[in-house]
């Protein structure tokens, strides 16, 4: 399928393409589906994606996100929206002790799930650093000079406000097993973030760094008690020069991760019955997935906390056929990277760096990575002590 462009009323061609996709996994089956991107959705800096899939074995999902929409050309705000809601059937998953460092993947229970993850994202840029002029340009452009090491000299500084809403449900044998997680099917809370984003690129940085503290909160109702969470991630990336007549680029990039659940060990009353203030599973510090511990499923491994570290060696090659190829030079794909990647983590029930740092799980991998229309589409085959598992997403994972 060709990009679709079609003429708005000023007679300017909208910038929309459609992309086609196929592939087939255990979980999943054969699955297909379509992913669009509408840039200058209205203002010259937004964006609306939306995509979906159905699959062989009865499985779909849907996501939708409106980006980077502000509420003038000099304000200072930026407001986004995600939403996603998906239907899986006999899909494995982690619950209650099955989800601990100690347990083992035969503890999986095999369940059909129905899940949903919305969020409302308002970003203020801090006149901090590259933000202090032009804010929404200084955010959004793909790239930026690195101009020093702390956050009111380099880079954009943000604080992000995020109410949310996340819920899963599980058909199946055991899915209502007593567990040590909360016991509820959704929660409703918000995240405040702040952000230092001190890359050279948004999509494929080769100096610099990223940092993120996150701050999630869920007040609770009468039927679920309260909880909260605090994580940090901090990324780096090394430049280590063009590799002659082979690869344009060669960078070295890192990522270290941790969260713990504060509240974890409180109680409160319940129609009677005493209740802990911890997420459930799906909801809480998790490891396995798109992003950290990349062999195993997600949430694959859930606990009060959580530690990993990530390793990637990312080569951008000399020779780029894509533009020439099928399908492909329908679109604009500047570049392609190679990708080595390593993971280390664990989960725990209390956060102890000694016990965080003890019989941590492993994954390692290659990926292929390539830029589509100014997204970065990834695919990557991972293997670790439990199983191989291969992914087709978007995004860089840090």
């Amino acid at each position: 399928m060709s990009p679709v462009l079609a003429s708005n009323t000023s007679e300017e061609a909208l910038d929309i393409e459609v992309v086609p996709f196929a592939f087939s996994t255990e979980a999943m089956g054969f699955s297909a589906g379509m992913a669009g991107l509408w840039k200058h959705a209205g203002q010259p800096q937004a964006s609306l994606f939306a995509a979906g899939l159905g699959s062989s074995k009865g499985s779909w999902m849907g996501f939708f996100a409106a980006n980077n929409y502000t509420l003038s050309p000099e304000s200072r705000w930026l407001i986004s929206g995600q939403f996603y809601e998906g239907n899986f059937k006999q899909f494995d998953y982690f619950l209650g002790d099955a989800a601990s460092n100690a347990s083992s993947f035969d503890d999986r229970l095999i369940a059909d799930s129905r899940d949903a993850q919305h969020h409302i994202g308002f970003r203020y840029i801090l006149p901090w650093g590259a933000g202090k002029q032009q804010p929404i340009r200084a955010a959004l452009i793909p790239r930026r000079t690195v101009d020093g090491d702390a956050p009111w000299n380099s880079g954009v500084s943000s604080i992000e406000f995020r109410p949310f809403y996340h819920a899963q449900s599980l058909k199946g044998e055991g899915v209502d097993a007593p567990s040590e997680f909360g016991r509820a099917e959704e929660v409703w809370g918000a995240e405040t973030r702040f952000r230092w984003d001190n890359r050279n690129s948004l999509s494929s940085p080769t100096m610099g760094s990223l940092s993120d503290v996150v701050i999630t909160a869920d007040p609770g109702a009468d039927d679920r008690a309260s909880w909260w969470q605090w994580e940090v991630s901090q990324s780096w990336y090394w430049d280590l020069g063009a590799w002659k007549d082979l690869a344009n680029q060669q960078v070295v990039a890192f990522n270290v991760y941790t969260s713990d659940t504060p509240s974890w060990n409180q109680t409160t009353a319940i129609d009677g019955v005493s209740e802990y203030h911890r997420p459930p599973e799906f909801a809480g510090a998790r490891l396995g997935g798109f992003y950290r511990l990349r062999s195993f499923q997600t949430g694959r491994f859930a606990g009060r906390s959580a530690l990993s570290y990530s390793a990637e060696y990312r080569v951008m090659p000399e020779w780029q056929p894509l533009g020439e190829l099928p399908v492909f030079d329908w679109y604009d794909v500047p570049w392609w990277q190679w990708v080595l990647f390593a993971d280390v983590g664990r989960v725990a029930d209390e956060y102890d760096l000694a016990e965080l740092h003890r019989d941590m799980k492993w994954s390692s991998g290659v990926a292929m990575r390539f830029q589509v229309e100014g997204i970065v589409v990834r695919s990557e085959m991972a293997w670790g002590s439990e199983e191989g598992l291969f992914r087709v997403m978007i995004n860089q994972p840090f």
